[in-house]
């Protein structure tokens, strides 16, 4: 008889716990593993791919394998970058990074974006004949990478326009409320890109957000009709700016790249858009996005930049918003064009009239039923509040008993403009009064509030103060007074707009200029209100919002005007027409103001000033740069060979007996860094007596007809004088090419932050070729 085993059911059970406690475990691991993982973008050196991978996503592949069993490429690139991105834990990229061909290991960076009368006061519908025709501007192609678009806006109609340009090599992807039917002769195509987003996040929720290239948040479809939107006719924002609408090249071609979401724009999506964009066949990209101050071979967009510019794409992108604080730039590289904001001749007034019978000027664009034709009660929200900060108007911060059917006053600053006037309409609140503090000066933003509101300058705002805190009864009321044109003066830098000098390098004068970017009316998504609140329930087809991210894509639309007049032009060459043609003077001699200051911007404020796209169409003479001069840049860096492949993707070594210098770079622009205490300074120079003597060199290339120019030189003080040698140049034929060279000589060091700045322009009587100097002691 075979002997029984019986089995313990108690041994069994803890068989059980024990084997489900390891699972647990093992799960928990896991669990923690991947929540201590970060994106990361790996860059390979293409050409050491061993010769038993037959492809380079197969190498890629293994590599990845290498260091981790379980991570997947969230993408691979081809033109940006070569390498992918992917999601790793710390200890894994520093292993990743030893790896045989392995340049770099970078974590993920996020970037955010940088939130009709403008042909007009361009000059564009005046000087329409001087642009090329219909057919030629048609075959340009403007990408734009930013939310996506709203594509029933009738500033993406195609009607007049013909068949697609059969350079395009792009697609229109389907995915929620998007369908292929959505493009058309006009939105040639739109993609979007979530892995890196959704790898950090976790799943976008399609019921708020719609995982397809359509525009929930607005920002893109504004970004892109602004480009290259189609002319649409009776356009206003609930009947401000009333007028045509168009974008700055309305019969370019539009692309989408929706590659910012709800919580953020996320580098390895970026790159994936770019990379995409390069391939499907754009002329220009815009991007009105940003990410701090990172060297270039760290900066996904610069990175993704110079492969584009290598491609004959030029590459428009945003100063950013966080002036007027110096240093404070966004999109430095070389190869973009970085473009700042300044403000139109439009304005929205709004007065606010103070029951001691002053009056006050501000702006809103608000509308709806109007306040009572009396004076009401007005109050500090400091005053009204259950809070310290209850001045700023923040959620849940104002006593409805203390607000009812009153005017409050309220700070700028922290949370949104049109938020704050929702908080005071929520407590009961007929109206409010938005005033400036120091960080905003005398600058005025319209917005569409929810309801009767303005915003003051600071000054003013100090006003109202002292009215409401010394009178027992103080009573106001606002007065709105619509769309006003002819404001002088303008333009005017806009004080969010971000200035120099260039923390990354100094010796590259930054932004490059400016265009309008304040008050811009321009197409809008139909998902979301004109204030962007989930209690706005309005719907707009057009709106009107400020930022250095309106003044970008201006910039993109004019450089797709003169790719079509001058497809022949290098990027370098379209960006040089546009700077050397800008305007830094009121028709009255007097400098571009700055209204952050009041008193005269600066290049650190303007760089060569406001775009005149008239002009830049013939410029007379370009400052023309291809991929070895950027090459010869990077080693002027000191940039290492795994760091200028990580950029440029490509075994560059620089000449060890060759002298770089970055002031050497062919750039329109000028810009000294000088030692405050030594008397010393970056780049190449010559110190002598005390004295210091930069030289900087220049080639001018002949885009005009034959002609001699003369040179003419300002400075703001004789602390440097400014020397130019030759003194003239003749062309003599078309893309005839000379070089020039100019030598600083500073007499005496400067303290700390001192800044002076001159012009040098040359001349052949009918063109001007202006280049803005810059010099500062740190």
């Amino acid at each position: 008889m075979a002997k029984i085993t019986r089995i313990n059911p108690w041994h069994t059970l803890l068989v059980g716990v024990a084997l489900l406690l390891a699972a647990l475990c093992d799960v928990s691991a896991a669990a923690v593993e991947e929540e201590r993982r970060g994106t990361y973008i790996v860059h390979m050196a293409k050409s050491e791919m061993p010769e038993r991978f037959e492809d380079h996503t197969h190498w890629y592949d293994s590599s990845l394998r290498s260091v981790s069993g379980s991570a997947e490429m969230l993408y691979t690139y081809t033109n940006v970058v070569h390498g992918f991105s992917t999601r790793l834990t710390p200890e894994e990229a520093r292993v990743m990074e030893t790896r045989p061909g392995i340049l770099s290991v970078l974590p993920e960076m996020k970037y955010e974006l940088h939130t009709t009368r403008t042909p007009t006061f361009l000059g564009l519908d005046q000087n329409a004949a001087m642009f090329p025709e219909s057919d030629s501007m048609s075959e340009v192609i403007v990408g734009v990478l930013d939310t996506g678009v709203w594509p029933e806006s009738p500033s993406f109609d195609d009607a007049g326009l013909g068949s697609v340009p059969g350079s395009w090599r792009g697609e229109c992807e389907t995915g929620t409320n998007f369908t292929k039917s959505n493009c058309n002769k006009k939105l040639i195509g739109a993609r979007y890109f979530a892995r890196g987003y959704e790898a950090t996040l976790g799943p976008i929720d399609e019921s708020t957000e719609s995982k397809s290239a359509r525009d929930d948040d607005g920002h893109g479809t504004h970004t892109s009709s602004t480009a290259a939107g189609s002319v649409v006719s009776g356009a206003s924002l609930l009947g401000y700016a009333p007028g045509t609408a168009r974008g700055m090249a309305p019969r370019a071609r539009v692309a989408v790249y929706k590659v910012c979401w709800k919580g953020g724009c996320f580098s390895s999506d970026i790159l994936a858009a770019m990379d995409k964009a390069i391939d499907d066949g754009v002329n220009v990209l815009s991007l009105s996005l940003g990410g701090g101050m990172s060297d270039f071979y760290r900066d996904s967009v610069a990175i993704g930049a110079f492969a584009a510019m290598e491609k004959g794409i030029l590459v428009s992108c945003s100063a950013g918003n966080a002036g007027p604080s110096s240093y404070s730039l966004s999109n430095v590289a070389p190869w973009i064009t970085t473009v700042g904001a300044g403000t139109l001749d439009r304005d929205f007034p709004a007065f606010v009239s103070l029951g001691n019978g002053k009056n006050y000027s501000g702006v809103s664009l608000f509308k709806g039923d109007l306040l009572p034709g009396k004076f009401l009660p007005f109050v500090y929200a400091g005053n009204v509040s259950n809070v310290t900060n209850g001045n700023l108007c923040m959620t849940g911060t104002l006593v409805p008993e203390k607000v009812a059917g009153k005017i409050v006053l309220c700070d700028r600053g922290i949370n949104p403009r049109v938020q704050k006037g929702s908080v005071v309409k929520a407590a009961g609140g007929a109206g409010m009064i938005l005033t400036n503090t120091a960080a905003n000066g005398e600058e005025l933003v319209a917005d569409a509030h929810l309801l009767p509101a303005t915003a003051v300058g600071e000054k003013t705002g100090q006003e109202l103060k002292a009215y409401l805190f010394s009178d027992s009864n103080p009573t106001a009321t606002i007065l709105f007074e619509g769309t006003k044109l002819g404001i002088e003066p303008s333009p005017v830098v806009a004080a969010f707009s971000s200035r120099g000098p260039n923390s990354i390098t100094p010796e590259i004068l930054k932004p490059d200029l400016i265009a309008p970017g304040v008050n811009i009316l321009a197409g809008w998504s139909g998902a979301v209100g004109p204030t962007g609140l989930a209690e706005d329930n309005r719907r707009v087809g057009f709106n009107i919002i400020s930022g250095t991210s309106m003044s970008c894509p201006h910039v993109s639309g004019l450089a797709a005007l003169l790719k079509s007049a001058h497809p022949e032009w290098s990027p370098a060459a379209i960006r040089s027409a546009l700077m050397t043609t800008a305007y830094t003077a009121y028709k009255n001699g007097k400098v571009i103001q700055d209204v952050s200051t009041g008193k005269p911007s600066t290049p650190f404020d303007h760089g060569s000033g406001h775009v005149d796209p008239v002009s830049a169409l013939n410029p007379g003479l370009v400052y023309d740069l291809d991929t070895d001069d950027y090459l010869n840049f990077l080693c002027a860096l000191n940039y290492t060979s795994a760091q200028i492949n990580s950029l440029a993707r490509r075994n560059f070594s620089c000449g060890a007996n060759k002298a770089y210098s970055v002031n050497d770079l062919n750039y329109p622009s000028f810009a000294l860094s000088l030692e405050a205490q030594t008397g010393g300074s970056t780049g190449s120079s010559e110190s002598s007596t005390g004295s210091t003597v930069v030289k900087h060199t220049r080639t001018l290339t002949n885009v005009g007809p034959p002609g001699t120019y003369k040179v003419s030189i300002t400075t703001s003080s004789d602390s440097v004088k400014i020397s130019v040698e030759p003194g003239s140049l003749t062309f003599s034929e078309a893309n005839e090419k000379k070089p020039y060279t100019v030598t600083f000589s500073a007499a005496a060091s400067k303290p700390s932050n001192t800044n002076e700045f001159g012009r040098i322009e040359w001349s052949d009587g009918k063109h001007v070729v202006g280049s803005p100097v810059a010099i500062s002691w740190t």
